[in-house]
């Protein structure tokens, strides 16, 4: 079985095809794996970590402005796509794949175009509630689409080919265990400890609130514990913002920075509260893990649908939604020591959150890829 993988920008759209790889290597030991993306996204620390080749294309999104700068951006866009695809040709000659499955991000259009046009198998997943541009554009020639929302089915239009499996996750997350995980990091029983992050790239409005947020506790000398990963962008600059609004992090052991949290699956399982984007992939390992959250969704993204899926996971009582309009530091700190205030809350809304959980999504996926490949065509 050989399959080649395409997706990135954001670790919401290379984490799903990273999972997807292990499942299936789980169910087929001799599967061969290739990986496509950007240059300069973050699959390009995350797919050689997990040990996968990865074939990077140049090409970049469009832009919504009609400004004389955003149509000469589209025009270079348009222009990049053309020579993407025909370098994505000459990869999938070489590659030989049995599928190719676009997980999102303008990084995958190219692949998943260049397979359709060369009669390859193509599969898409969609994590979001509302189904961005790539998704629209190569759903109609795809040979199944698989979405993670009821409304991303009906926004594409419904049909047979538009499956609904939830978002897969990774094996280290199903297989995470909380009392090792807060046994791995010294955590006593009453020790409570929140995780926060904006993405793997960093969110530059809400780090600067967050080094806000970090130096308030410092200042109020907080007992739970805290690490935030800043993302590649904001490494260097956000400690030293955090210093000059007074954090002493040197002399408050149990507020921690980091640019990206690697064992990600058992920090998860070890918190207490995590404080994030509400990305779709995201939002599917904290339901599954069950873990209570304040989620404050990307103003940023297409058609808000960040919101629109923290506000599903809020109507089933499994976080709070702050608006980033709304998250200075000061409410950032009060909503959290609020969270952490009432354990007993906090328990409901894991509980709560696990319902939404889509346990089977790895074995849907599987199914309906091996569909694909076998129904092409017929």
């Amino acid at each position: 079985m050989r399959l080649y993988i395409t997706g990135g920008g954001t670790g919401g759209h290379v984490t799903p095809g990273l999972a997807i790889a292990r499942y299936f290597e789980h169910k087929h030991p001799d599967t061969v794996v290739r990986f496509a993306g950007s240059a300069r996204g973050i699959e390009n620390k995350l797919v050689p970590r997990e040990g996968y080749p990865l074939d990077t294309i140049e090409i970049i999104g469009l832009s919504r402005s009609m400004s004389p700068r955003g149509l000469a951006h589209n025009l270079k866009a348009a222009q990049l796509a053309v020579s993407a695809v025909g370098k994505a040709k000459k990869l999938l000659q070489k590659a030989r794949p049995d599928c190719v499955i676009g997980c999102g991000g303008y990084a995958s259009f190219a692949v998943v175009r260049a397979a359709q046009q060369m009669g390859i198998p193509t599969v898409l997943l969609e994590v979001n509630a509302l189904p961005g541009k790539v998704t629209k554009m190569l759903a109609k020639k795809a040979d199944r689409v698989l979405v993670c929302f009821e409304q991303a089915r009906d926004i594409l239009g419904g049909g047979d080919k538009i499956v609904l499996t939830g978002a897969p996750v990774r094996g280290e997350i199903l297989a995470a265990d909380r009392e090792k995980a807060r046994a791995r990091f010294g955590l006593r029983e009453d020790d409570q400890l929140v995780v926060s992050f904006w993405g793997s790239m960093g969110a530059k409005y809400m780090n600067e609130h967050m080094a806000g947020a970090l130096a308030l506790e410092c200042r109020n000398n907080v007992s739970y514990h805290h690490i935030h990963a800043t993302g590649a962008a904001a490494r260097d600059w956000l400690p030293k913002l955090a210093a000059e609004n007074g954090a002493d992090l040197q002399n408050h052991p149990n507020i921690q920075v980091t640019e990206y949290i690697y064992d990600m699956a058992d920090r998860l399982a070890a918190a207490d509260l995590v404080v994030c984007r509400a990305g779709a992939a995201t939002l599917g390992e904290l339901c599954l893990l069950g873990r209570p959250s304040l989620l404050v969704p990307s103003p940023f993204v297409a058609e808000n649908h960040q919101e629109k899926n923290a506000r599903a996971l809020e109507a089933a009582g499994g976080c709070r939604v702050l608006l980033e309009k709304d998250a200075a530091p000061q409410v950032l700190c009060d909503e959290i020591q609020d969270l952490l205030s009432d354990r007993e809350r906090l328990r409901r809304m894991g509980q709560d959150a696990t319902k939404l959980a889509a346990h089977d999504a790895g074995e849907k996926i599987y199914r309906e890829i091996m569909w694909a490949i076998e129904h092409h065509n017929k």
